[in-house]
């Protein structure tokens, strides 16, 4: 037994989301998965800038190390503010040390003229889509690691899909998009069959029909929180991984659920396997699991003590040699200032959301 493992990775979030706390109430109460997107989420990316971004994601790699995570796979969605949102992005994780690998999520369901609109298959890619794009191009001709976003198949037409799947395969990189994560993205298997690769991130994937290739990525609390219904991930033959779709980077505690959401859905469901889908991030980034990290438990290796064990915490995180946390303090970065000027944007953004 250890209380000593690699970085965790959160194989998927949002960084934005971290200024979403407290953020006004919707104009309408959401009664279904695609009116909590409406209300919620599609409101909050339009009300982006490049400051609000790069301080919330500043935040949010704060606390990911703190909490023991040290590699953040990223889908970030910003329609006001497409140009240079990658960069900060990667600036705001720069400023703690944390990795991360972003992606711009492509999407069509802004038109031209910057109205939400439904999307069908056959329509002409929007200018939108072609600027996520070209962000997610400019920012991997930098040399940076990076993915090809794609929001999901039913907010795309299909020259976006194909225009999205030619951009990775050029690239040697794969695509990060959500799967069937509720009913409107039912259809999402068929469209997709003849693009994904192995390479993928399959995100949600709780109504997906049938095989793609690809690595699934399940987010237990979000889809709690969504009322989307339990991915069961296990009945396909993919690798899966852990993400958090934006609600804080604690791995620790996003296995322990996805334990409880596991033997809530069958009582042999085992921690074990939990745990595998914990340790699978370091498939995806490899260089984490040598980071070191120090806990103030020392069963961290078992699934079956971590499992029933909250309040796990990180007192030491060493990230590529470079101490970022010691006990349980940052001492690469100011917490204070990072908090104090994410409230400043989050100011900032709420009152833009009740305008």
């Amino acid at each position: 037994m250890s209380a000593t493992t690699g970085g965790f990775v959160c194989a998927h979030h949002h960084l934005y989301s971290a200024l979403a706390r407290g953020m006004p109430a919707p104009p309408a109460v959401p009664h279904d998965f695609l009116s909590v997107l409406q209300q919620i989420w599609w409101r909050l990316d339009a009300a982006l800038d490049l400051e609000i971004i790069h301080w919330s994601a500043a935040l949010g790699a704060a606390e990911a190390v703190l909490s023991g995570t040290t590699a953040i796979i990223d889908h970030h969605e910003s329609p006001m503010a497409i140009e240079g949102s990658l960069d900060a992005i990667a600036a705001g994780c720069a400023l703690v040390g944390l990795r991360v690998i972003p992606s711009y999520g492509v999407t069509d369901r802004w038109s031209d003229a910057g109205v939400l609109t439904d999307v069908k298959p056959s329509d002409k890619m929007t200018a939108g889509a072609r600027r996520g794009l070209a962000e997610c191009e400019r920012y991997l001709a930098s040399g940076r690691r990076a993915m090809v976003g794609l929001h999901a198949t039913f907010t795309c037409t299909s020259e976006t899909l194909d225009a999205a799947a030619d951009l990775a395969r050029r690239f040697g990189v794969g695509v990060h998009v959500h799967v069937s994560e509720g009913p409107d993205d039912a259809g999402a298997a068929t469209r997709l069959a003849h693009l994904a690769d192995e390479n993928w991130l399959l995100v949600h994937c709780v109504g997906l029909d049938s095989d793609l290739p690809g690595t699934i990525v399940h987010n237990p609390r979000s889809n709690m929180n969504n009322d989307v219904g339990y991915a069961q991930p296990t009945r396909f033959g993919n690798r899966v991984v852990l993400g958090t779709d934006g609600i804080g980077a604690d791995m620790a505690e996003e296995f322990r659920l996805a334990f409880v959401a596991g033997r809530d859905h069958v009582l042999s469901f085992s921690p074990d396997t939990a745990y595998s889908w914990l340790a699978n991030g370091w498939d995806l980034v490899p260089e984490a699991r040598n980071d070191v990290v120090t806990w103030n438990y020392d069963h961290m290796d078992s699934a079956w003590h971590l499992a029933f064990t909250p309040g796990t915490r990180p007192l030491d995180v060493v990230i590529e040699g470079r101490q970022i946390v010691k006990d349980a303090q940052p001492v690469t970065f100011d917490l204070e200032e990072i908090r104090r000027k994410a409230a400043e944007q989050a100011v900032r953004l709420h009152e833009r959301l009740a305008a």
